[in-house]
């Protein structure tokens, strides 16, 4: 039976796929690709991706009631002054350690997620807005991958701006397929 737990699930299965096609079709570019400035999103392919993963660490600390975290060196506009936080993430290899560890705790998390406690208040402290804010956690796991998908498009469209010569599949309809004929 398909529940709104299990379809969250299934949100963040894709996240997690889609990310892993994220840092393959980075690792294609040198480091003057990966870090020329766009006018768009976070302004490169290195400040986006580091983004999507602050944003994932941030949301998972604040789920687990920790609403003041900051991810390793985000430099993605949240720190006042656009500043980097502690401990900057240097170089893809890093940053994919990182988040294969980080896709651990969500999965964790969302495996021991009770389904009752999706109306919950979940709390975050905006260094931005300099509040805090409150939200259902059911509302917040749906951002964290409307966040994701937006800011993919916005790292797919730089790829293809850098001369990609293939884009990374990032459709949830495409993990679907890939996943039918395995069958």
């Amino acid at each position: 039976m398909t529940t709104a737990l299990t379809l969250i699930q299934r949100l963040y299965q894709h996240r997690a796929w889609v990310n892993q096609h994220l840092l393959a079709a980075a690792v294609g570019l040198n480091d003057e690709q990966l870090r020329h400035e766009f006018p768009i999103g976070q302004g490169s392919v290195w400040k986006s991706l580091t983004h999507l993963y602050a944003a994932e660490y941030v949301w998972l600390a604040a789920l687990e009631g920790e609403e003041n975290a900051l991810a390793p060196g985000d430099a993605s506009g949240h720190l006042p002054g656009n500043q980097q936080g502690t401990n900057p993430i240097l170089n893809l290899d890093e940053l994919r350690q990182k988040w294969s560890a980080l896709e651990k705790r969500w999965t964790d998390y969302l495996t021991a997620l009770p389904a009752e406690s999706l109306d919950d208040l979940v709390y975050r402290f905006s260094v931005a807005f300099n509040e805090r804010f409150s939200s259902r956690r059911y509302d917040v796991l749906l951002h964290v991958c409307t966040h994701a998908q937006y800011t993919t498009a916005q790292v797919v469209n730089m790829l293809r701006q850098l001369g990609a010569q293939k884009l990374p599949a990032t459709m949830l309809i495409a993990m679907a397929r890939q996943e039918a004929k395995k069958l």
